[in-house]
């Protein structure tokens, strides 16, 4: 790769072909592109913008857009014809949308051998929920991660949508694509890349559940673990200024500078940290410190 080549990424010379969707997808293309890829944007043709005018969405950044009516014959050549020179595909209709617009992956593989067909669903393009709607919140809901967001005693309180969209979705499907990418660079052949927001989603919580077989998760008392909340070191304190503070003392050392900026280092309660039975108790005492503090 030449000076001029690495300087613009390392996906520079990468062609990827993104069908405009919401969501995970356009993260996933923004992703590829902010690593040098050239990604166009295939829009509908009613979705079409003024040029002079700025796109709010951030995620659009950094691609060509181009307006193709893929329910006319002519739109789905022309699509194709940009699949004969692509390295990837990335799109998140639900499962059989392609297809049946004629460009499903056997349609594009069998005109681009090494194209990489990225996909994005929320439930996977098989089994019993697949045709389901759904949002982040319903895919990171039944992978199991959703539970363990909040404080104990409390329900659980949605991460935004950054978890099952973009955490478990546009990351991994651009992940997918990345090493797709290098498998067609070496093997001449390309192949689909399916991701599904319920499976990565699942994925994100893998270190949890080895914390679970070492003792170290319960997952059945949300927010009374280490990282749930549960700790009085790893939190977020009220400030007398109505603003807040997040603390993340986990290792010894910055325990212990925790307990020497909050005056509480000869406090011989605070000196076993990780006594679990203490911390509700520790809690309360810094939730006071912290609320005198600005």
């Amino acid at each position: 790769m030449s000076s001029t080549s690495a300087s613009r990424g390392p996906l520079a010379g990468y062609k990827i072909i993104e069908i405009a969707g919401i969501g995970p997808g356009p993260f996933a293309a923004m992703m590829l592109s902010d690593m040098g890829a050239e990604v166009v944007r295939v829009e509908r043709v009613q979705a079409v913008r003024d040029s002079a005018n700025a796109n709010w969405d951030v995620m659009q950044r950094g691609r060509k857009n181009v307006a193709i009516d893929l329910k006319h014959a002519d739109g789905v050549e022309a699509l194709l014809q940009l699949v004969d020179r692509a390295d990837a595909l990335i799109e998140g209709f639900r499962p059989g949308v392609m297809e049946r617009l004629g460009v499903g992956p056997d349609v594009c593989l069998a005109r681009n051998k090494k194209l990489v067909f990225g996909r994005m669903t929320g439930w996977g393009q098989d089994g019993p929920y697949a045709n389901s709607a759904g949002h982040d919140i319903n895919y990171i809901a039944l992978a199991g991660a959703l539970a363990h967001f909040g404080r104990a005693g409390e329900a659980p309180v949605p991460p935004l949508n950054m978890v099952g969209d973009f955490g478990g979705g546009g990351m991994l499907l651009a992940y997918g694509v990345v090493c797709a990418l290098l498998e067609a660079q070496r093997s001449g052949a390309g192949q689909v890349v399916d991701a599904a927001m319920v499976d990565g989603s699942a994925i994100l919580m893998s270190m949890f559940w080895g914390f679970k077989n070492i003792g170290l998760h319960d997952e059945n008392a949300r927010g009374t673990n280490m990282l749930d909340t549960g700790a009085h070191f790893y939190d977020v304190y009220k400030c007398s200024d109505e603003k807040f503070v997040s603390i993340g003392s986990i290792e010894p050392q910055f325990y212990a500078q925790l307990l020497q900026l909050t005056g509480l280092a000869n406090d011989a309660e605070f000196a076993n940290q990780q006594d679990r039975t203490m911390w509700p108790k520790l809690k309360q005492r810094l939730t006071a410190v912290f609320a005198t503090k600005s």
